[in-house]
């Protein structure tokens, strides 16, 4: 006879086996019947759409017009060319850039390598790619932008983003080559019938399969931010509120990376050691200005957000709140 429950039973074990630095397998258990195929589903499909990597989004090389053009004494013709240009994995250096470009010229005879794309701007990852393979009298120059974002972005939608003059390139911009589960029962206290989720990812090297998961895990925390006010947040509190025992607090203890923020926004606040909605609705737009690589795109975004909470420029923080919220806010970070 089955007892009587008033919650389902929390999973508590995860295992993580990185079996190398492009293949891992993440474990948790135990899960009640029907728990663990409704949460890997979305999680394998985050991993494979919303996981951010980098790709090539626009070609000019000298002395070609077009994709099916040709340059004399290069053995590939363009379309080639783009193709081994498209299979190449890139990485820009400086995280916080979203975009980066970078010219080259090569002269022959030379077999030019995906390696031999490195500089202080980009890594390449899979230096072993053959670009393009030139005769003793042939010249290569070529500029190219390189993107980061997620998904799949065709050629025929970047056309306006890249220069007129310049060749748009479908973007691949996935870094996860596979992500699969499988859903195996464990017995727990004599009840075989729990389940366990084994994940299977494997990247192409521009993040790890652990960070691609955990980028996942923070993409389904953001999304479902979004009935953060239904689990009573009191998130459109009204002006100067008061606070009598801490309950109040509770609409500004809300981390930052469930507030459904860019990347890029998120990773300056985290930087800047910022993990509390709170700390950004006791900032002055000075102080928030002053956060380093936060950008002018960036600040308005974090206004939207604070806005969209009741916290926009006519909300009033009293003395007595702030105080509380400073010291709470401490308290939490020790």
């Amino acid at each position: 006879m089955k007892k009587i429950k008033t919650a389902p039973f929390l999973p508590t074990e995860v295992e993580i086996d990185e079996i190398s630095g492009t293949k891992a397998q993440v474990v948790a258990y135990p899960f009640e019947n029907g728990y663990a195929v409704t949460l890997a589903h979305p999680l394998r499909r985050l991993l494979l759409g919303s996981s951010i990597g980098y790709a090539p989004i626009s070609l000019k090389i000298e002395g070609a017009k077009h994709e099916f053009d040709s340059i004399r004494g290069m053995h590939e013709d363009i379309a080639l060319f783009i193709i081994n240009l498209k299979s190449i994995r890139f990485r820009i250096r400086e995280e916080m850039d979203d975009r980066a470009k970078v010219s080259y010229s090569f002269k022959g005879p030379k077999k030019v390598m995906a390696g031999d794309l490195n500089n202080d701007t980009v890594e390449v990852i899979n230096s072993d790619v053959t670009l393009a393979t030139l005769n003793e009298d042939a010249e290569l120059n070529f500029t190219m932008e390189i993107a980061r974002g997620i998904g799949y972005v065709p050629s025929e939608d970047l056309r306006e983003e890249v220069e007129s003059d310049a060749i748009a390139l479908d973007a691949f911009f996935t870094p996860v080559r596979k992500a699969n589960y499988s859903i195996e029962n464990v017995l727990v206290e004599d009840n075989p019938d729990y389940e366990k989720i084994v994940f299977d990812i494997e990247t192409d090297g521009q993040i790890t399969p652990v960070e691609a998961f955990s980028n996942a895990l923070k993409t389904m925390s953001q999304q479902l931010s979004v009935f953060g006010n239904i689990l009573n947040l009191d998130l459109s509190m009204s002006n100067g509120a008061k606070n009598s025992g801490g309950g109040e607090l509770k609409s500004f203890i809300v981390p930052i990376d469930t507030l459904g923020l860019s990347a890029r926004s998120f990773n300056s606040l985290e930087r800047a050691g910022i993990k509390y909605l709170g700390e950004l609705v006791m900032m002055s737009e000075k102080e928030l200005k002053d956060i380093r690589n936060l950008g002018s795109r960036s600040l308005a975004e974090i206004q939207q957000v604070l806005s969209e909470r009741g916290f926009g420029e006519d909300f009033i923080l009293d003395e007595e709140t702030r105080s509380a919220l400073s010291k709470k806010i401490e308290q939490l970070k020790e």
